[in-house]
């Protein structure tokens, strides 16, 4: 199965210098390509996009890493390429290391780093709230942490 085709729209590079604002205002939405009659195209996006993009790469290579790895469970595994794992309960750790996976997959699939990144960020903040000492107002004294939830002080 291959990844879905990306649209992009296409400025000629003299575009940009004629229409600054409007090329500008595209590359805002999404990144635009800039064609050259002399050369390779060139490609426009903001910071943040690139960031985002930069950090998916980043959470790909970690992932990768640690899911080629055949020593312990996935979860274990997991915990050593993203330490705040250890804050979790036991089986949050297995939940959490199986959606950071599948929340991997579809980033990749679907060219949406925003899926992954979510994932993270979510989990990682249940960590730290649970580390701090906050619990969910459900928390019952045997209850697991199986999903990220929404903590209050």
């Amino acid at each position: 199965m291959s990844a879905p085709q990306l649209h992009r729209k296409t400025f000629a590079s003299s575009e940009l210098s004629r229409n600054t604002a409007r090329v500008f205002r595209e590359a805002e939405e999404a990144p635009v390509d800039l064609a050259r009659r002399d050369g390779e195209a060139m490609r426009l996006m903001t910071a943040a996009e690139d960031d985002r993009r930069t950090r998916l790469l980043r959470l790909a290579a970690q992932i990768i890493a640690v899911t080629t790895k055949t020593d312990g469970t996935l979860a274990e595994r997991m915990g050593y390429g993203f330490p705040w794992m250890a804050a979790l309960p036991e089986q949050a750790r297995v939940s959490c290391a199986e959606e950071l996976v599948e929340s991997a997959r579809a980033s990749f699939a679907t060219d949406q780093p925003h899926c992954l990144e979510k994932t993270v960020d979510e989990w990682c903040e249940t960590a730290r709230a649970l580390a701090a000492g906050l619990t969910p107002e459900s928390d019952r004294d045997d209850e697991e942490l199986d999903e990220p939830v929404e903590l209050s002080l």
